[in-house]
């Protein structure tokens, strides 16, 4: 069996040796960038040795869903995730999950005072120099496409120019902004929440970020890792084994434990005294729609925000 991973290698390949060793089904990954794999999918088209994707972002999945390449999945599969995570069509399953938020310092921020309830609000005059993203990070490219869809390109245009001229602070990852975060050097990032467990567990609870959730629109967006099954997968008993496997507890407890992400099925808890996944308040959108990568990576063009 053939797997395209746009999952980075250190964050999926154990539990892929864990499956095939369970299993002995034998596993051939090729692993790249999220993007560059659905431009590969379509490049090879029906010459494509690939089984089954495993990719990072909801939008990748249901671009992959939109181009006819994906088979419908086993009802049982789909139904252990709630339908919030999976595709309409039943063709891709979210198999972890992720929730975006601000990132603020202990000493400098009152959370409950000081952070606005909406990521539009980071505009005003208040924000200014104050705010970090990654505007080139899959995940932010994925939250802009997800305020397109919800508030339409010519609000989020705006937002995309307001936080430009704000003097925001650029950093190239999550990673990077949260530490940034912690030594003070900005007061507030937008980020993914799961960076923050990895540093606690590395450096201790004196660790100086936190994560701060909000309650609807694009600034509480989970998205998903996921899988799907091609249709010209000759291997899709193994493929259908493999996304089995990624929803077992197992898996789960994997994803939990290991990536400090959000398991998906029920019966597996977060680890990091993270707020239960029912309890997010997310944009109420059909993550497949957050597709246009492209779309997100032109407006930012135009914004002069990247070259």
């Amino acid at each position: 069996m053939t797997v395209y991973s746009g999952r980075a290698s250190s964050l999926v390949q154990p539990v892929l040796e864990q499956f095939a060793a369970d299993t002995g089904i034998d596993i051939k990954v090729r692993y790249g960038t999220t993007p560059g794999t659905i431009s590969l999918l379509l490049e090879e088209g029906e010459n494509s040795p690939a089984d089954i994707i495993l990719l990072q972002d909801a939008g990748a999945l249901g671009a992959a869903s939109k181009a006819g390449l994906l088979s419908v999945l086993p009802s049982e599969l789909l139904q252990r995730v709630d339908e919030k995570y999976r595709s309409p069509s039943g063709d891709w399953v979210g198999v972890s999950g992720r929730s975006r938020v601000f990132a603020y310092n202990t000493d400098l921020i009152d959370p409950d005072k000081d952070l606005p309830d909406s990521v539009l609000d980071f505009v005003n005059p208040e924000w200014e120099g104050r705010l970090a993203w990654a505007p080139l990070n899959g995940s932010f490219l994925s939250f802009v496409t997800a305020l397109r869809v919800i508030e339409g390109e010519n609000k989020a245009r705006e937002w995309v120019e307001g936080i430009h001229a704000n003097d925001v602070k650029v950093f190239p990852n999550n990673i990077s902004i949260l530490a940034a975060v912690a030594r003070g050097e900005v007061e507030v990032g937008l980020v993914n929440h799961y960076y923050l467990h990895r540093f606690i567990q590395e450096e201790g609870e004196d660790f100086g970020a936190r994560n701060h959730y909000v309650s609807g629109g694009a600034g509480a967006l989970v998205n998903v890792a996921g899988v799907g099954i091609l249709k010209l997968s000759k291997s899709k008993d193994n493929a259908t084994a493999l996304a089995d496997y990624l929803l077992s507890s197992s898996a789960q407890e994997y994803f939990a434990q290991q990536t400090t992400e959000y398991p998906l099925i029920q019966g597996v808890d977060p680890v990091g005294q993270l707020p239960p996944l029912g309890s997010l308040n997310p944009p109420d959108l059909d993550l497949g729609d957050i597709d246009d990568l492209e779309g997100t990576l032109q407006l930012l063009r135009d914004v002069g925000v990247i070259s």
